[in-house]
Order: structure tokens, then C-alpha cells, then sequence
């Protein structure tokens, strides 16, 4: 099991909106025959692609073996066939599941298909590790919600911006190559960047994936006051152009927050979005609980009295990894109230 989560975390790149999966097929004498993962999402499951490995000479032991795979094999007809379906036609009469699946269209039904066709089943196996591997999409399907991840980045004492005054007319920036290098590795791995008009008018942000061989996010404009500026270039860089919500894709003012991360699960399927905004916003979602890791970027810099725009401040407990990054250091905060994910 162990090898199907370090084969399941090489599709880390590609395989969102869909979940991480490994799978390895262990003869009867121990031998491993068989191993895939999920590649991409669209494409051949891990199931699908361990099963195809096996070689000519060991097809017969198939029906002595055992697969081990990291999440319960589905049960239904997505962009592939079902995989339980795949292992009954196979013969493979045992199977070790880490954990079962939280998406209600398999949740317990490739597991159920595969106990009814005599296949022994058993669950639990490194079940904990497959749930952190696999955080973002069990958060999404059990919250109804995408994981949302904070990110910011400020001075040594605390704040996100200088003034924009005395020649600082661009933003003040605390990145080093090696930390943007990272920020885009970081936006490559959700499915959406989220950010609000205000800060598109201030800093000009563009959200992209620049520099790093990742898939580009879905871009997310938050525009309750209908102030984006039609000159900005994150409407005119020539990509795809970025989803702008306006106070009428919220008409409830009450509990807005919340309606617009649902609407992003329900209606666009996110399961992951990075938060790239102001301290304003991010101080909002703190306040309402709406964030599941934060990462925070300090650089050795001391802006003093041109400082502007304090951080927000997380508390220490909630701290779960940090990063020395040359000059810089990267803290991580975990939400320990939303650990249902």
C-alpha cells in the first residue's frame, strides 16, 4: 500500500478535479506484477492502468492476486468505465482499499459491487495516509466546498504593502526568484486562484502560471462592486478569460461568503482554490472560518513608517510546517476546526 501512495502522489500535477490513486497488483508469491496511477483526469484510472501492465507472462496470476489501491475502486460511468466493474472482469478475487471513497456517486457502491461478485474486500489499510494524500478532495466532497488556501506575503514587521507614495507606485515585493518559483508551483496545484477587484486595480495581477510546467488555474474575479477596471490585465493578456462574480451571482448579501465557495463546488466543480487578495478579504474569510491551510511568505525587510496594509495574524498553534527559502521564510497554518477534510 505504501508503494500505491508514492505512485498515486505522481499525479499530484494533473489529476484534479479528480483524486490521487495508486494501485499495484501483488501476485501470491509477493511479487509485484502490476502498478499505475491516475495520470490525468479524463484518462485511464489507476485500476484501469495497473491492470494493463501486467505482462503476457503473468496474466494468468491475475486470478490469485491481490491489488492494493488507495481510494475504493469506482462503481460508476464518468469519463471512464467503472473500475470495480474492470477488477470482476479481470478475476482479481482480492482487493485491500485504503479508504472509502467520500464522492456520493461511489461512497461505499464500488466496494458493495465488489463483495456481491465474491471479490474479499478489506478497508482501512493506511486509510489515514490516503485521506491527507487525497486533502483536498475529501474536504470538497464532505464540505460541499472547495479546500481553501490563504496565501499572503508580507514584511519582517508585519506589513503587506508599502505606501504608494515618494516614488513606490507598484506594489512593494517580498518574493525572491526562488519563492515566486514556488508561488507558481503552489497556483498549479488548485484549480482555481481567487482574488477581488480591488486588488486586480491595485496591483495589476494577472494569476498565471509563468516559468513553472504546471496547468494553468481557473482565474476568479470577485466583483461585488462592480468596479474592475476594463483595462486590466487579467481580462486582456490573451488567456482564457477569468470568471468575474458580481453582486448578481450573490443575491443574498447575508452569508455571501459561503454561498460563493458553495457555488464554485456545485456549479464549476472546483475542489481546491488559492486565495490571492488583500488583507481585507483575507481577514474576512479568516473571521468566518472559511479556510482550511494558510501560507504565509515573511522576507527580512522592515518597512517601519512606510509600511502599509498589516497582515493577518494567525495563531502560533495553528502552525503545521515551515520552509527556510534563502532569505526568506515560508510559515503554513493549518485550520484545525475544519480537519474534516
Amino acid at each position: 500500500m505504501r508503494r500505491a501512495l508514492e505512485l498515486a502522489r505522481l499525479g499530484m500535477d494533473y489529476a484534479s478535479p479528480n483524486p490521487m490513486v495508486g494501485a499495484v497488483i501483488m501476485s501470491p508469491d509477493g511479487r509485484i506484477i502490476g502498478e499505475g496511477w491516475h495520470r490525468r483526469c479524463g484518462e485511464g484510472h489507476a485500476e484501469v492502468n495497473a491492470v494493463a501492465s501486467v505482462s503476457e507472462a503473468d496474466r494468468a496470476l491475475l486470478a490469485e492476486s491481490t491489488m492494493f489501491v488507495t481510494l475504493e475502486p469506482c462503481s460508476h460511468y464518468g469519463k471512464t468505465p467503472p473500475c470495480a466493474e474492470l477488477i470482476i472482469r479481470t478475476g482479481i478475487p482480492r482487493v485491500v482499499v485504503a479508504t472509502q471513497d467520500p464522492f456520493a456517486k461511489v461512497c461505499g457502491r464500488g466496494i458493495a459491487m465488489l463483495r456481491e461478485a465474491g471479490v474479499e474486500v478489506e478497508v482501512g489499510l493506511l486509510g489515514e495516509e490516503s485521506r491527507e494524500l487525497n486533502r483536498r478532495f475529501f474536504t470538497a466532497h464532505m464540505l460541499k466546498r472547495p479546500l481553501i488556501t490563504l496565501k499572503w506575503a508580507r514584511s519582517a514587521d508585519g506589513f503587506m504593502d508599502w505606501h504608494r507614495c515618494d516614488g513606490h507606485e507598484n506594489p512593494c515585493r517580498f518574493s525572491t526568484p526562488l519563492t515566486s518559483l514556488l508561488t507558481m508551483r503552489l497556483r498549479s496545484l488548485h484549480d482555481a486562484v481567487l482574488t477581488t477587484s480591488a486588488t486586480v486595480n491595485a496591483d495589476n495581477s494577472r494569476l498565471t502560471v509563468r516559468g513553472w510546467d504546471g496547468k494553468q488555474p481557473r482565474r476568479i474575479v470577485l466583483d461585488l462592486s462592480g468596479r474592475l477596471k476594463p483595462d486590466a490585465a487579467i481580462l486582456n493578456d490573451g488567456g482564457i478569460p477569468p470568471l468575474v462574480i458580481g453582486r448578481d451571482m450573490l443575491p443574498s448579501q447575508r452569508g455571501a461568503l459561503p454561498q460563493l465557495f458553495s457555488k464554485l463546488y456545485a456549479e464549476y466543480g472546483l475542489t481546491s482554490v488559492l486565495v490571492e487578495a488583500g488583507p481585507t478579504f483575507l481577514e474576512a474569510l479568516i473571521e468566518a472560518g472559511l479556510w482550511d491551510d494558510a501560507r504565509e511568505e515573511i522576507a527580512p525587510v522592515v518597512l517601519g513608517s512606510q509600511g502599509r496594509h498589516p497582515a493577518p495574524v494567525l495563531p502560533a498553534f495553528m502552525i503545521s510546517a515551515t520552509e527556510d527559502c534563502g532569505s526568506n521564510r515560508i510559515v503554513w497554518y493549518r485550520n484545525q476546526s475544519m480537519g474534516k477534510g
